[in-house]
């Protein structure tokens, strides 16, 4: 049942030129690993398949974290779910307070040299963290972090004050993580309305979702300049992402319409004094994300 209906999407993903795709070992308990594996398996010279590697994966004490035990072990699990004897990008889903970077660092760069790994991301974190990380491995001569997949979006641009700019200085790719809010930047919530929908009442940490008066006043913003334009909320949110120096936004798709509409927000141009309007309500906010 999940695989026919994830199907069609990624069919109309592949077929429009899409080749980046993201899970993590500990997405439903590795099932959607299994199902992304199914689904490319036939598309695997086409693709960039990305995973990711640090939460809780069962209830023994090397269950999780970036450990070499848990990295070296959860490699393996992952590439047989995946159907592939490689992932051209595995990320650290979290900094680890319990490892030493050293030893997460040497241990991914074994599985670079072995093939298992192409090249090693990172997901949120501190920006200190992420330059403590870069800055050790090349003093260790390590393979290096060439990603960061952060939470960045248009509803929350902490990312501004410190990890973009590193990044951006360091030729690092940013693959941001929520670019449409959970929704929020398609229009899917409305001020003053309860959140009844399913990922909102299931979700692990609901303060994580941006759904304050001073969120929607970006969201109502981002409405009304879109239909001025006669295009749809989620179309602007990502390109202003992509003039942003994002490299991939890492988008969710329910339905086989979300992949059109997020394909032709690459064409789709703003101005600058769109830009400045889109910006212009944002208020700062508490860091969520990172750990």
């Amino acid at each position: 049942m999940e695989i026919e209906k994830a199907r069609p999407i990624a069919r109309r993903a592949l077929d429009l030129g899409i080749n980046f795709f993201d899970t993590a070992n500990s997405y439903s308990g590795g099932r959607s690993e299994e199902i992304l594996g199914e689904l490319l398996s036939g598309y695997r010279d086409e693709i960039i398949l990305a995973t990711k590697v640090y939460e809780k994966v069962g209830d023994k004490p090397n269950d999780g974290g970036l450990s070499r035990y848990h990295i070296l072990s959860q490699i393996d699990k992952s590439l047989k779910r995946l159907r592939t004897d490689h992932v051209d990008l595995y990320q650290i889903h979290r900094w680890d307070y319990s490892t030493p970077i050293e030893e997460t660092l040497t241990a991914l760069n074994d599985l670079v040299n072995v093939g298992k790994v192409r090249y090693i991301g990172a997901s949120s974190m501190f920006a200190w963290q992420f330059a403590t990380a870069i800055f050790t491995s090349d003093r260790l001569q390590l393979a290096r972090f060439v990603s960061m997949q952060n939470h960045y979006s248009l509803a929350y641009r902490e990312e501004e004050r410190e990890m973009n700019p590193f990044c951006k200085s360091q030729g690092i790719a940013i693959l941001p993580w929520s670019p449409l809010a959970k929704g929020l930047l398609a229009g899917k919530y409305k001020r003053n309305e309860s959140l009844n929908s399913l990922r909102y009442l299931h979700a692990k940490d609901p303060s994580h979702w941006l759904v304050a008066p001073r969120d929607f006043d970006v969201a109502e913003r981002l409405i009304e300049i879109a239909q001025e334009k006669g295009v749809k909320a989620s179309q602007i949110a990502l390109s202003w992402l992509l003039q942003k120096g994002v490299t991939a936004p890492i988008v969710g798709f329910t339905k086989v319409e979300h992949v059109d509409d997020a394909v032709q927000s690459v064409e789709l141009k703003l101005s600058g004094d769109d830009m400045m309007r889109l910006e212009e309500p944002y208020q700062l906010h508490q860091l969520v994300g990172v750990e």
